[in-house]
């Protein structure tokens, strides 16, 4: 099937504004004007459709919000066929699926394997023809086309692909890297469905509004756009936020279908919804679990209406941070085929709430602690690690490290000499833990689990080779305060879905007692580092909001602690180039968010210049929310 020519492309910028458009901008890519009239242009146009020549007064349209597995394609589709018969046994019309649902999402530099992309194609196209009677299927897909690679949706229908559709605009920011790897298409024209035009803008084509202004000039109807949005903190508000723009704009309903599920660092929280014209929420479905839901949609004077729906309630703040760490865990190690995951358990209130976090998401069978103690270890540490595992119900072994510790310093003391003990002794302790913990891994074949916050992966307070070991860490995007915060939730809540026990499973002494690395006599982390919550507060202005220093200062903190601070965050960027992959909670996570160079000679002064041109003061922009039941948009 031949791609539309491509036109000019308005980037996520806005670099060619509303009023400098053409008259319009379907007209100006080659759609033909649909049967609607713009009241007025720019910021709040609405677009009222007219009635549609064809008979069709209803619509049955299945939301598939399923968790695709990246690169398996024909898993991907056999599990799109069973949805499908589901789907039809509820008299369904149109199956939506998310974006990229065939290859999984983001597939990376994948998409520039040509026999991926080609695999992708023709596996799209062997489906269409081989679906029986039952709904057509509208799917993302990787799109190859004369010699381009495209992030497309396609609509099967009557034994065929009979349309596919481009996305626009590429995100490229963040944790986005599109325009590395698939090539923008044009501005697109709705698609005709059993007499209804559907609108299928792709995810970031809705964070503007060239693609759904262009779409309701066209005559589109409604609005259904898959999607792959990962999860953070604040992302529920902001989706709903655009989404209520664009529908006040264009005066359409939407579906919004977003996938869930778990791809190396990203986590997908689903929360797929439908607004109806006027901005009312008519369904909600779950977020972190799979779920199809069939929509009932009628044709009124006023457009299509979507029928009062399901309304699922949406998890919030650390309930739903806690669920997307395990959900990423646990997608990370079943899709990577591991049969369980080993971990050590210090008695420490990070190991402790990984620990929960795996139980939760494989169950107790499936997760094997340890404890490895040297001459430093507390009885309180023993016994709390010990009283945890028992509340998980794991395995729980004790390893003594002091044969491989004692052996390491007898072997180096002649090296040494007679220089006096330093943290090099401590790393001895933290790489004979981290080498016996990756031995027990390779024995069992269970995935290592590394327990670092984003509190100490910060500033380096972890050994790289030592208790850095691991495949995966679920709170590496968590600060300290908020390994507290997640770890009281647990203990007052059981997470949807867990595989785990009830009650309290992190015992209180873990949580109040002073945290300690216990590498040498009487340690405690504050023997090296700020008090956490101001340690967090330090971090978060310097990592997500790249705040000066002096701004940092006048929130109360001492100068020399914010310089040394900083100093420490560049110089610990090396340690975090090697660490192992985690759930990404925040809006800017390690790794795929900040990326700092390793050779880095910059330090900002403590008495910041003032710029050559002031940027505009950035403001948070006011959320809209959806109306709930016909009130006035707030």
């Amino acid at each position: 099937m031949p791609a539309p020519s491509s036109g000019p492309h308005f980037s996520r910028n806005g670099s060619t504004a509303l009023a400098e458009r053409p008259t319009s901008l379907a007209a100006a890519h080659g759609w033909p004007l649909g049967p609607r009239v713009a009241l007025r242009r720019g910021p709040g146009s609405h677009y009222f459709p007219t009635m549609s020549n064809a008979p069709t007064r209803t619509l049955s349209i299945a939301l598939a919000q399923l968790n695709p597995v990246l690169g398996d394609i024909a898993g991907n589709l056999a599990k799109l066929r069973r949805v499908r018969t589901d789907a039809a046994r509820q008299g369904a019309d149109l199956l939506v699926l998310p974006e990229l649902y065939v290859s999984g999402y983001p597939p990376e530099d994948l998409v520039r394997k040509p026999a991926f992309a080609a695999a992708c194609r023709a596996a799209v196209e062997q489906l269409a023809t081989d679906l029986g009677p039952g709904p057509a299927v509208l799917i993302g897909t990787v799109w190859p086309e004369d010699g381009k690679v495209y992030n497309a949706v396609a609509l099967l229908d009557e034994g065929k692909v009979a349309a596919v559709r481009l996305k626009v605009d590429l995100p490229n920011y963040g944790v986005f890297d599109e325009k590395r790897v698939f090539d923008p298409g044009p501005l697109p024209g709705p698609i005709n469905f059993r007499g209804v035009k559907i609108g299928v803008p792709i995810c970031e084509d809705i964070w503007t509004d060239e693609v759904t202004e262009c779409l309701a000039e066209c005559g589109a109807e409604l609005l259904i756009v898959p999607n792959g949005s990962p999860f953070d903190w604040k992302k529920i508000d902001v989706r709903m936020n655009i989404a209520v723009a664009r529908v006040t704009e264009t005066g359409l309903p939407m579906v919004y279908l977003n996938q869930i599920g778990g791809q190396d660092e990203l986590v997908f929280d689903g929360a797929s919804f439908v607004l109806n014209a006027d901005a009312s929420l008519a369904v909600q479905l779950p977020d972190w679990e799979e779920s199809l839901v069939v929509t009932q949609w009628t044709r009124t004077e006023d457009g299509w209406q979507c029928k009062s729906g399901p309304r699922a309630h949406l998890e919030e703040d650390d309930a739903a941070a806690y669920h997307a760490s395990v959900l990423g865990l646990r997608d990370y190690v079943d899709k990577n085929r591991f049969p369980g995951v080993v971990l050590g358990l210090s008695g420490g209130i990070d190991s402790a709430l990984v620990a929960a976090m795996a139980t939760d998401a494989f169950g107790p069978d499936r997760v094997h602690c340890v404890m490895l103690p040297y001459r430093y270890t507390s009885s309180d540490s023993l016994d709390d690690a010990a009283a945890c595992a028992n509340a998980l119900g794991v395995r729980y072994d004790t390893v003594p490290i002091a044969p491989a510790v004692d052996g390491f310093y007898q072997m180096l003391a002649p090296v040494f000499g007679n220089r006096a003990p330093d943290t090099t002794e401590e790393n001895v302790q933290s790489r004979a833990r981290g080498t016996t913990l990756m031995a027990i891994s390779n024995k069992n074949g269970s995935m290592l689990l590394t327990t670092g916050n984003k509190s100490e992966m910060s500033v380096g307070y972890a050994t790289i080779y030592g208790d850095m070991n691991g495949g995966f860490n679920p709170i590496k995007d968590l600060y300290k305060m908020e390994v507290y915060r997640l770890s009281r939730w647990r203990n007052a809540n059981v997470p949807r879905g867990s595989k785990g026990p009830g009650g309290i499973v992190i015992p209180e002494r873990i949580l109040t007692k002073a945290p300690s690395a216990e590498l040498r006599e009487n340690q405690t982390d504050q023997d090296s580092l700020p008090p956490y919550d101001a340690l967090d507060d330090m971090l978060a202005c310097l990592v997500e909001h790249e705040m000066s220093l002096p701004e940092i200062i006048a929130r109360g903190h001492a100068p020399e602690t914010v310089k040394r601070i900083e100093r420490l965050l560049y110089l610990a960027e090396y340690k975090r180039r090697q660490a192992a992959p985690g759930v990404k909670i925040s809006s800017r996570s390690f790794g795929r968010d900040r990326r700092y160079p390793i050779t880095n000679r910059f330090r900002e002064e403590l008495t910041a210049p003032e710029p050559a041109s002031k940027a505009p003061v950035q403001r948070t922009p006011q959320l809209v929310q959806p109306r709930a039941d016909g009130g006035d948009v707030s």
